[in-house]
């Protein structure tokens, strides 16, 4: 991979982290004591305790967003580590068989751990 597509995908995964940390922001927020590790939240939950029906509202909402941001910390683990490949000097290289990642592959998810060949062991 030359230093033009190196760069091309620095900016598409630096550009996809942002939505990403901004997405997190609407369904979960960070711990004051790390700032990297985030908590599920619920929309305005001061609620009125002796409505049991808005109560299992807000907890099936809190439940929703648990995997919402699970799924989306995920997410931002992978373009982290793809950043650092980048900077690292080993972006695009699969990660079981060292071999180079297809473009198309990169292109359709820029944060790829793996090869076409080996997909189904980077989604374990």
């Amino acid at each position: 991979m030359n230093k033009k597509d190196i760069e091309y995908f620095k900016k598409r995964l630096e550009k996809e982290k942002t939505l990403v940390e901004e997405e997190i922001k609407t369904v979960g927020s960070s711990d004051p004591n790390n700032p990297k590790d985030f908590s599920a939240t619920s929309n305005d939950m001061d609620i009125d305790r002796a409505d049991e029906n808005e109560l299992a509202d807000k907890m099936e909402e809190l439940e929703d967003n648990k995997g919402i941001l699970d799924s989306l910390e995920k997410q931002l683990s992978d373009i982290n580590s793809a950043l650092g490949k980048i900077d690292g000097g080993t972006y695009g290289i699969c990660e079981i068989s060292g071999e180079q990642i297809e473009r198309e592959r990169l292109e359709a998810n820029p944060a790829a751990r793996t090869c076409m060949k080996h997909v189904k062991t980077d989604n374990k």
